[in-house]
């Protein structure tokens, strides 16, 4: 039984706005942790390693210059693919006309838009957390204590913000398939109305 009109144009604009709050928030989010992570890669003053830290020093300041431009990256991609989508879609949403949503191309170019916010929100935020231990062990080298009390705090806090993640993707799948069969249902109630109005005639 074909869907009523109403309801796809309905369950479009959803999908609009949606795609509009995600990549609002990975261009904000992307924005302010490369700032920090360039923040960081220039600010950063490296010392000569002394004799006990010529084996292990190098390569963790090796190890931070590779987080931080994989970060950098990660929260560039996210940011180009908001610059170059958004502005498309909020053009769309402001036009006051409820067939306007079928010029908005959230729809064609989703699988972008979720590589948008993953990119951001997930792979960004996991490489930021990295590059602060990766920080720590660089500039507390002469404090071991303190870069492993880091450690210890942010390893935790990078296993929470996995199972998060995986907990918050699963919770969401499941809430778009209810809302589905829902706007099914009401599909499905709205044309046996008609139907039954077109029969009384």
């Amino acid at each position: 039984m074909a869907a009523n009109p109403h309801s796809r144009q309905a369950l479009s604009w959803r999908r609009l706005y949606l795609s509009r709050a995600k990549l609002k928030a990975s261009q904000r989010t992307s924005a302010l942790l490369a700032g920090f992570a360039m923040v960081a890669m220039v600010e950063l003053q490296i010392e000569p390693p002394s004799k006990d830290l010529e084996d292990w020093y190098p390569f963790v300041v090796s190890c931070f210059a590779v987080c931080s431009t994989l970060l950098v990256l990660v929260h560039l991609f996210a940011l180009l693919i908001s610059v170059c989508i958004l502005p498309n879609i909020e053009a769309v949403s402001n036009v006051h006309n409820i067939n306007a949503v079928n010029e908005s191309p959230h729809d064609s170019l989703s699988r972008y838009i979720e590589m948008a916010w993953v990119c951001s929100t997930v792979f960004g935020i996991a490489l930021f957390v990295v590059e602060i231990v990766i920080l720590a062990w660089v500039k507390l080298h002469a404090y071991r204590t303190a870069a492993i009390i880091s450690t210890a705090i942010s390893v935790p806090a990078l296993l929470l913000l996995c199972l998060f993640a995986v907990r918050f993707y699963r919770i969401l799948i499941s809430h778009k398939m209810i809302n589905l069969e829902e706007l099914e249902n009401m599909a499905t109630q709205l044309n046996g109305s008609e139907r039954s109005r077109l029969h009384d005639v």
